[in-house]
């Protein structure tokens, strides 16, 4: 594994690449090695997610976690295989998407014994906020060279985000840093290897707690070059493949899922080869093309699409879904709806009061 894990790194930084590099990610995954966990089954078409948060249930005097755990128990477990919790750890801001601290369980929610007793009547998906980071953690006050600071040289013109706020936000000691989504989401630089090793280690620690899957939120935004969208660029794809490496021989078997709420072609490519990148990516047109078959009863745009849609390899997949906490969204429809059939949704979204959300 070391030779294979030194060719991605050299794939990742090319000419900066430095033996050391190899060292620190050698030495973020030796804590992992060999350590006791009990074996992950492989997932099929049997698996069914659950989607909630910490704290969708409560019961006076006991943690959160606990009470979901004995709920499903009690109610689902006949059904449901596996529960993905949203984000668990404590945060600052976007429903828990501001991680202040990866490694802990909020308070308010419980702790990891919780999670590792639910892990062992369900399959546990947890999310990993990799790209970026909450500006009150320990990682934002203390380690200057995680975070992007702005250049005069790099063009940023092309750069693609999701969000209308400023790229670049200043913070104290005059720092502009970039942050794709909000002030508060400050985006980390995988360009140090530093920063790359602490977030490996991140995703092995998750993994060695009971995960059975493990969500990659805004993946695609994770690399960023001069001159690019910033977006899916081929590095972010080759650390991916890293992780994926790592996952292989570490924990066979666990998940690893994209999120990137992009068009069709651009979601797939993370499968890679299809062996070595995503175990699966979110299936992201199928919501807005259940929600087009239903309101406009016509499944023909439903069907055309569901018959292009062919087996990846024996270890990757599809993860089907009709909504989730972003509820539906409609860029992945661009290209199998027509602009009239996009706005007919929108419209009828707003008329039944779908703005009060907003």
């Amino acid at each position: 594994m070391r030779t294979e894990l030194e060719a991605k790194l050299k794939k990742i930084y090319q000419d900066a690449y430095q033996p050391s590099y190899l060292k620190k990610i050698d030495l973020c995954i030796q804590p992992y090695i060999g350590a006791s966990r009990k074996s992950i089954a492989p997932i099929s078409e049997k698996n069914i997610y659950l989607i909630a948060y910490g704290d969708s249930i409560f019961e006076e005097g006991k943690a959160p976690l606990q009470t979901l755990h004995a709920f499903l128990n009690q109610h689902a477990s006949d059904t449901i295989t596996d529960v993905h919790l949203l984000p668990i750890f404590p945060y600052t801001s976007d429903d828990g998407f501001s991680v202040t601290d990866y490694k802990t369980i909020d308070e308010k929610l419980g702790d990891w014994s919780d999670v590792q007793a639910m892990s062992t009547d369900f399959r546990v998906m947890l999310d990993f906020v990799a790209n970026h980071i909450s500006k009150s953690s320990d990682w934002f006050k203390h380690y200057d060279h995680f975070f992007i600071k702005k250049e005069e040289t790099f063009d940023y013109r092309n750069v693609i985000r999701p969000r209308t706020s400023p790229l670049f936000h200043t913070y104290e000691n005059g720092r502009e840093l970039w942050t794709t989504f909000s002030e508060d989401q400050v985006d980390l630089n995988v360009q140090n290897i530093d920063c790359l090793a602490a977030l490996t280690d991140v995703l092995l620690f998750y993994a060695s707690q009971g995960a059975t899957s493990i969500r990659l939120d805004a993946i695609g935004f994770l690399w960023k070059t001069s001159g690019t969208t910033c977006m899916h660029l081929e590095q972010t794809h080759e650390i991916i493949s890293l992780w994926r490496l790592l996952i292989d021989e570490l924990y066979p078997n666990l998940q690893i899922i994209t999120e990137t709420n992009v068009p069709h072609e651009e979601n797939i490519s993370y499968f890679g080869n299809g062996e070595n990148e995503a175990n699966m990516v979110y299936q992201f047109p199928l919501p807005p093309l259940v929600l087009h078959t239903m309101t406009c009863h016509n499944s023909e745009q439903l069907s055309k699409w569901a018959k292009s849609i062919a087996p990846i390899s024996e270890t990757a997949t599809y993860f089907n879904f009709l909504a989730s906490h972003d509820g539906i969204g409609m860029r992945p429809a661009t290209g199998l709806l027509s602009e009239q059939e996009i706005d007919n949704l929108v419209q009828k979204t707003v008329q039944n009061g779908g703005q009060n959300f907003l």
